[in-house]
């Protein structure tokens, strides 16, 4: 963002999207004075948090890593190295094929093998388009990059059973496996229980600091932790993030339901907009994406108008599409969004909409 459009979003006093915006002051705040630092990942609220975790996911053990490019890294090569297969399937809009630099390839000399219609969840259906047996299936929940999707629970243990029915491990890319838990009205260690190892982000959807954890057997995470150190990922001092995460993970998890109530509620009341459709409609997580039939240069310029004339942060520039004359938002629902009327996100999006 250039310096003016800084400054604007700093002057904004309330915010459309998540839990506002990414404040040192507030973020801080959310660390106890009296938190039990860590050294190099064990030990105070490190192994607290791994523990809260690994209970609310009904797993054996997790470990808790800086980010989650560095979690499944570690784990799909643990589950690659421990059956000698190289192969991960995974939807074409995987975070690992599109945002981590073909790590997998580079680092591990591992492939991943898009399976399915990038523009649908990926569902039992598509896999039997795969005659090898991979090391590991790899499932996002929910589908980030289609507004926040989930498959039906059915489809998804049968996809789960196929893995294993090919000696495979079924792998959770649950980086809002909180969301998801809101939206199959299933607690976290359901959905876990269904696959050998999951991840969970902290900064997204419960808005802490970075950091994330990865859950499984015990053994396993094990390895996880010798990965981490490997890859660089075990600091001096990791309990900032792991405060930080303990509790908006007490305060945010039990609010799920309420921000998936408020991303429907969002959903009736701009479906009538003209130009405005929303995607997935109606929302299944507590999140959605607007698509909206105005060019990037109209919607960059209401934006600014929002943030300048009523203290309103919706979105700095949004995505572009195949048709220029169309342009996609994500709106992740959190604090902030709830502390707006229904009244005055339909406003908002009307403006954004032209």
């Amino acid at each position: 963002m250039d310096d003016d459009l800084l400054a604007l979003r700093a002057a904004c006093t309330r915010s459309l999207t998540g839990h506002g915006e990414w404040r040192a002051d507030t973020l801080l705040a959310g660390v106890p004075a009296d938190t039990a630092p860590d050294r190099y990942g064990a030990g105070g609220v490190v192994t607290e948090l791994e523990a809260e975790v690994a209970g609310s996911l009904g797993l054996p053990a997790a470990v808790y890593l800086p980010s989650g490019v560095m979690a499944q890294q570690a784990a799909l090569r643990v589950h690659a190295d421990r059956r000698a297969r190289r192969t991960v399937v995974c939807h074409p809009e995987s975070h690992l094929i599109r945002h981590e630099e073909q790590a997998f390839e580079r680092l591990h000399a591992m492939v991943l093998r898009p399976v399915g219609d990038r523009y649908r969840l990926l569902l039992r259906a598509d896999l039997d388009a795969v005659a090898e047996h991979p090391a590991a299936l790899l499932v996002e929940l929910p589908q980030r990059d289609l507004g926040g999707q989930l498959p039906p629970w059915a489809d998804l243990v049968e996809q789960t059973t196929w893995a294993r029915q090919r000696g495979a491990a079924a792998h959770l890319d649950g980086a809002r496996l909180w969301e998801a838990s809101a939206g199959y009205d299933r607690t976290p260690a359901e959905i876990a229980g269904l696959f050998d190892t999951v991840y969970v982000s902290f900064y997204k959807g419960l808005g802490a600091l970075a950091g994330c954890c990865l859950a499984g057997p015990e053994d396993v995470v094990a390895e996880v932790r010798e990965w981490r150190r490997r890859l660089g990922g075990t600091l001096f001092g990791m309990w900032p993030g792991a405060a930080s995460a303990l509790g908006c993970l007490r305060r945010r998890l039990p609010l799920m339901p309420a921000y998936l109530d408020r991303a429907r509620e969002i959903a009736g009341a701009v479906r009538d907009l003209p130009g405005v459709t929303v995607v997935p409609d109606p929302p299944q997580t507590p999140m959605l994406h607007l698509l909206l039939r105005t060019p990037p240069e109209s919607f960059a310029a209401a934006a600014r108008g929002l943030a300048a004339h009523e203290g309103l942060w919706t979105w700095p520039q949004p995505m572009r599409t195949g048709d220029p004359g169309v342009v996609r938002v994500e709106l992740p629902v959190g604090d902030a969004t709830l502390a707006l009327t229904v009244q005055e996100i339909r406003a908002a999006v009307a403006a954004l909409a032209g």
